[in-house]
């Protein structure tokens, strides 16, 4: 993976852009309306994959750098750093995580950073994310004992304890929610016993499960809960249980203070819209920077990020 860190200055404060130029596939090639890397600009837009999320942005914080420095004839107080990666749309492991620890290694943590992700909704300047949700996958598998269908007292059938307990947390209300993050929300993303027989009691049954958490959990306590639960319907109902859990990204917020404050002015100048802050979505490379210094997200609209025909208004 080829990464870039660029820094002019050395004094602080030391504010840094960081993103990616890694994209995600580009699908049926031929439902484009242009060619997905051809870049063609055409009716206000360039149009082609990644030009929203996020080349679109890196394309602004150079432009926006490169003038600044202009204009200040190299004379201003502090640095500017740009922290560009090939891994964020992939496994993410050798992107923003290394080059942070190679930034702190070498001296340049900065004091602040933006991510240029796509932020806003509806129109440029209109959401600025000072924070993520965490994210937790589980596999769940009930062993059973196969067996004839019509004999069913000679097997022991594994979904109905797994349906049990997929009823259970599918209805499970997890949390409230804060004053920054909307309740935390489960979604069951496979139920698989891998039987093509109408007539046979399969021996396992797999489910799997993500949950979007805010602030309020940790791995640790989802994990707790989600034992709970099994153990519950065990008691229940029986059955041998096993579960597997994937810690994907932990929770995180940047406190809204000085630096969300001077973004949101800046963004309300340029663009007169005052930005609402949110902390919707997914995950983004802020979840690793945030370890090292305040971060938000900002950047242009996202309805067309992973679309068919991707396109950033010039």
């Amino acid at each position: 993976v080829e990464n870039l860190f660029a820094r002019i200055g050395s004094a602080a404060p030391h504010l840094c852009f960081a993103g990616h130029t890694d994209v995600v596939p580009e699908g049926i090639v031929e439902s484009w309306t242009h060619a997905p890397f051809s870049g063609v600009v055409s009716d206000g837009f360039v149009h082609g994959r990644g030009a929203c999320d996020m080349k679109g942005s890196v394309a602004a914080f150079a432009a926006a750098a490169i003038d600044f420095v202009k204009a200040s004839r190299g004379k201003f107080k502090g640095s500017i750093s740009f922290l560009i990666t090939g891994d964020e749309e992939g496994p993410a492991i050798n992107g923003t995580v290394k080059v942070l620890k190679w930034m702190e290694e070498n001296g340049h943590i900065p004091d602040h950073c933006i991510v240029g992700e796509p932020s806003c909704v509806d129109r440029l300047g209109d959401t600025i994310k000072i924070g993520r949700r965490g994210s937790m996958s589980f596999a769940v598998t009930v062993e059973g004992k196969q067996g004839h269908a019509a004999y069913p007292h000679k097997a022991d059938n594994p979904i109905p304890k797994l349906a049990r307990f997929i009823d259970r947390i599918a209805a499970a209300r997890l949390d409230g929610g804060n004053d920054h993050f909307d309740p935390s929300t489960l979604a069951v993303t496979t139920f698989d016993v891998g039987n093509p027989a109408g007539n046979v009691i399969p021996s396992r049954a797999t489910a799997k499960f993500n949950i979007r958490f805010s602030t309020e959990h940790s791995f640790a306590s989802l994990r707790a809960w989600v034992d709970e639960q099994i153990a519950q319907v065990k008691g229940e109902m029986g059955g041998a249980w096993s579960v597997s859990a994937t810690e994907g990204a932990d929770a995180f917020i940047t406190e809204p203070g000085r630096f969300v404050g001077l973004v949101q002015d800046a963004v309300e100048r340029e663009t007169g819209v005052l930005p609402k802050l949110s902390t919707s979505g997914g995950t983004s490379d802020a979840r690793f920077v945030k370890d090292y210094c305040p971060v938000l997200e900002f950047g242009p609209t996202n309805a067309t990020i992973h679309q068919t025909d991707e396109r950033i208004a010039v």
